[in-house]
């Protein structure tokens, strides 16, 4: 199962995502997601779980609980939907 978690500090890293993430199961990722042109995190990341029961209670484990001295935002990944691509134009 794939898990959001958003609000995290700007601080955290992968590694803090996965330890907060391990007490509850066996986590198989854990990445935070960082701006393409700066490398600096955008506050949020994915984990992903393969026991469902595990999963479940990171979720309701972590929602609202504090890493890196923000309040988390935990629940089930929803599945991306295609946006449509951005066009640059030159004025």
């Amino acid at each position: 199962m794939k898990i959001y978690a958003g609000n995290l500090s700007y601080d955290t890293s992968d590694e803090d995502l996965r330890a907060a993430f391990a007490q509850f199961g066996t986590v198989d990722s854990a990445d935070v997601i960082s701006d393409r042109s700066t490398g600096r995190s955008k506050g949020f990341g994915f984990v992903e779980m393969s026991d469902p029961a595990e999963a479940k209670a990171a979720i309701d484990g972590l929602n609202g609980k504090d890493l890196g001295g923000r309040s988390l935002n935990v629940n089930e990944a929803r599945p991306r939907t295609d946006r449509p691509q951005r066009s640059f134009s030159r004025y």
